[in-house]
């Protein structure tokens, strides 16, 4: 059973833990960044994929489903609906979900997003942005707000930023080199980068994440990459998680692990 992991305090995002016997697969999904399209088509690839696997089924999206790609507004309807027939399905917060809520709720750290891939999203909610002129952030933030529905933003909102399944991690870029999974911080696990892809997650696990684009997706000891650039290759990337074992299904190109 699934049970969630909050702070004391109550600031930090939740985060979840399962155990290993709780699912037979677990299939994660790399950055959509608004490519519906190739997310429904890769959907649709797991399904076929686990038609012969019995058991309970978990799809776990690694996070960034909005910015860059043409419909990240369609995306979050999308996954704010049933997950597919035979499923349970969690989504994880990445840090372009985190800037886009930050703006949303008027705080100055979501400034980040407007040069990060918000001209897409904004456009997927039906605002305008000038991308090369001057632009006056309180009316942006007001018509935006006005623009997202309110599923939308308690969506983003309650959004956990890390899963545990045994010795198996799943979070948006990985997490802090060495340090408890007790003590990593919502900036960690959404931001980190090359300090745990050069030193490794630096714990007893194995961290599947996205947030790093990649040619390929790479499946190693202990971290398995799966963001392949969606909106840029049309290569959207999961991997099959059962019995320990890793396969790479992808859609939109023919991907091969990098070990």
């Amino acid at each position: 059973m699934m049970e969630e992991l909050s702070s004391a305090d109550g600031v930090r995002a939740s985060r979840l833990m399962a155990e290993p016997s709780d699912y037979a697969a677990i299939y994660a999904i790399g950055d959509v960044h608004g490519c519906l399209d190739a997310l429904l088509e890769l959907e649709k690839r797991i399904v076929e994929d686990a038609d012969a696997i019995d058991g309970r089924k978990l799809i776990v999206m690694l996070g960034d489903y909005v910015d860059r790609g043409p419909q990240s507004a369609t995306v979050l309807y999308h996954l704010i609906a049933a997950p597919p027939a035979g499923f349970e399905r969690v989504c994880l917060r990445g840090n372009h979900d985190d800037a886009f809520l930050a703006f949303l709720e008027g705080d100055p750290a979501g400034d980040w997003v407007l040069d990060h891939g918000a001209v897409e999203t904004f456009q997927s909610y039906g605002v305008e942005i000038d991308s090369d002129g001057p632009r006056a952030i309180h009316p942006l933030r007001t018509a935006i707000r006005a623009a997202v529905p309110d599923s939308h933003l308690t969506f983003l909102r309650t959004l956990p930023v890390l899963l545990t399944v045994g010795t198996d991690v799943f979070a948006h870029a990985g997490i802090r080199p060495g340090r408890p999974l007790s003590e990593q911080s919502d900036d960690d696990l959404m931001w980190i980068r090359r300090s745990f892809l050069e030193l490794g997650p630096g714990l007893p696990v194995r961290v599947f994440h996205g947030h790093t684009p990649m040619r390929l997706p790479h499946v190693g000891p202990d971290r398995v990459s799966l963001d392949t650039h969606c909106y840029r290759t049309g290569l959207l990337t999961a991997a099959r998680l059962m019995s320990g074992e890793v396969t790479i299904l992808s859609v939109g190109g023919e991907a091969e692990a990098d070990d």
